[in-house]
């Protein structure tokens, strides 16, 4: 049972960080009622992608001033892999 819960947590948290990783790709008015929710989004995934960033910066794309973060990329994947574990239970 404890080990239900817990998939359902992480799954719950890879539908957060997509939305979030998808948010990102679309200009946002700071004054919308939308901004609001990317900003909780934050509240939840921050504590999880910043130590993360530490280990991976962001990817210089270019000469520009354009950076890719791979951030949500390796967390999404650590925690597949952490329900492929869970579902062997």
């Amino acid at each position: 049972m404890i080990v239900r819960i817990l998939i359902d947590v992480v799954q719950a948290y890879l539908v957060v960080l997509l939305v979030r990783i998808v948010l990102t790709w679309f200009p946002i008015n700071p004054w919308s009622r939308l901004s609001r929710v990317v900003r909780v989004l934050g509240a939840v995934t921050d504590p999880v992608l910043v130590p993360v960033r530490r280990v991976l910066p962001p990817l210089r794309l270019g000469g520009g001033g354009a950076a890719l973060d791979l951030s949500p990329l390796a967390v999404f994947i650590a925690l597949e892999i952490v329900l492929s574990v869970l579902r062997r239970f």
